[in-house]
Order: structure tokens, then C-alpha cells, then sequence
């Protein structure tokens, strides 16, 4: 029964949105490469914004948490993602490495190029 209800709960997170966009860009005539692009950039920039701002947090990832068993506080911050260690003596030091802030961005902007060229896309077909 667990199993049919957290099938059901992907499902309805990631399922019925992502069907909603490919449906909605056919529908547009939006070229598939494009809506595949969108989609695939755009669950990456979700997926690498959650991990980013949650790594710090000792309850998500105890062994890998830089603030675990140390006496600083975990802060997350969501826009931009990122997670920092607040120290006793009030220095901030984030635990994220520029590699995974990279792609982040990358799949951000890959993201917002892709809805900007489908506008582009959609408008050149209508003309």
C-alpha cells in the first residue's frame, strides 16, 4: 500500500507537471527538441537547487553535513541556492563548491534560453 501511495505521489509531482508542459508545447507547436531540453534543464535546475541549498542541514545528509558535530549552525539560503555553516564568531562559510554552482546556473539559464526560443519558435511559425 505504501508503495502504490509514493508511486502516486511521483506520479502527481513530477508526472502530471511534466506532461502538462510537453502537452501544452505540442499544442503551440513548440519542436520537441526544444520542450525536451526545457524540461530535462529545467527538473536539473530543481533537483541541483534543492541539494544546494540543503547540504548543510545535518538531519538531510549527516555524514556528508559540514556542520555536523561542530558548533556552528546550518543556514539555507534558496535564492540562489546555498548552504552556509554559521560559525561562534558570526563568519558565514558556504559548503557548496563552485563545480555544483556552475551547474546550476548552466541549467538555469539552459532553462530560460529554451522558454525564450520557443517564443521566438512560436512566433516565427505564425507569421
Amino acid at each position: 500500500m505504501k508503495a502504490l501511495i509514493l508511486a502516486l505521489a511521483a506520479f502527481v509531482v513530477f508526472g502530471v507537471p511534466t506532461c502538462l508542459v510537453w502537452l501544452l508545447g505540442r499544442r503551440a507547436k513548440i519542436p520537441g527538441w526544444m520542450l525536451l531540453v526545457f524540461l530535462l534543464a529545467g527538473w536539473l535546475t530543481v533537483f541541483v537547487g534543492w541539494v544546494l541549498s540543503q547540504r548543510a542541514q545535518p538531519i538531510l545528509f549527516p555524514d556528508t553535513s559540514p556542520c555536523y558535530g561542530t558548533r556552528s549552525t546550518p543556514v539555507s539560503q534558496y535564492f540562489p541556492p546555498d548552504s552556509f555553516c554559521l560559525h561562534a564568531d558570526g563568519e558565514s562559510r558556504t559548503v557548496n563548491g563552485q563545480k555544483a554552482k556552475l551547474v546550476f546556473w548552466t541549467a538555469a539559464d539552459t532553462t530560460l534560453a529554451m522558454a525564450i526560443a520557443a517564443g521566438f519558435a512560436r512566433r516565427r511559425r505564425q507569421t
